[in-house]
């Protein structure tokens, strides 16, 4: 019952990684953006996450703007011993006829279960045109199941 009343008891969404703004061929284009080192264990041992990456971008026609993600998972607080658990690139946005702005949130799953206590999530957006497409994206990781309801 409380799933229908209050999702918001049962989830926590934190910041994934830092802002991107890029130019197609130039500035921040192509360019991995960090991720923030999450404590599983401070949260409650989530089970799951969603990545959401929100974008808004300038595409010509037929042109795309697709993110690269991947997920590191370790035992050290400083992730000096990463491993991937995933790493995968989509498509997030794709110019319309004549081109024009696109706006849209990316959502990807991502099982937390299967890693270590430490992860992070880095993501790389990469623009098809030469140079006149732009584009902007941030990085949250919404994360459910844990042992505990967040705090």
């Amino acid at each position: 019952m409380i799933q229908m009343k209050d999702i918001g008891a049962l989830i926590t969404a934190l910041r994934a990684a830092g802002n991107a703004a890029l130019t197609a061929g130039g500035a921040g284009d192509n360019t991995a953006v960090p991720g923030v080192i999450l404590d599983r264990a401070a949260i409650g041992m989530p089970q799951s996450g969603l990545l959401a990456i929100p974008f808004t971008a300038t595409l010509a026609a037929g042109e795309t703007l697709s993110v690269t993600y991947t997920v590191q998972e370790g035992e050290a607080d400083d992730l000096s011993d990463a491993a991937t658990l995933v790493s995968e690139t989509v498509v997030a946005a794709t110019g319309p006829a004549g081109g024009g702005t696109v706006t849209g949130c990316l959502e990807l799953d991502v099982k937390l279960r299967a890693g270590g206590r430490y992860q992070r999530v880095t993501y790389t957006p990469d623009l098809s045109a030469a140079d006149t497409d732009t584009a902007a994206l941030s990085a949250l990781l919404i994360c459910g199941g844990m042992d505990r309801l967040p705090q």
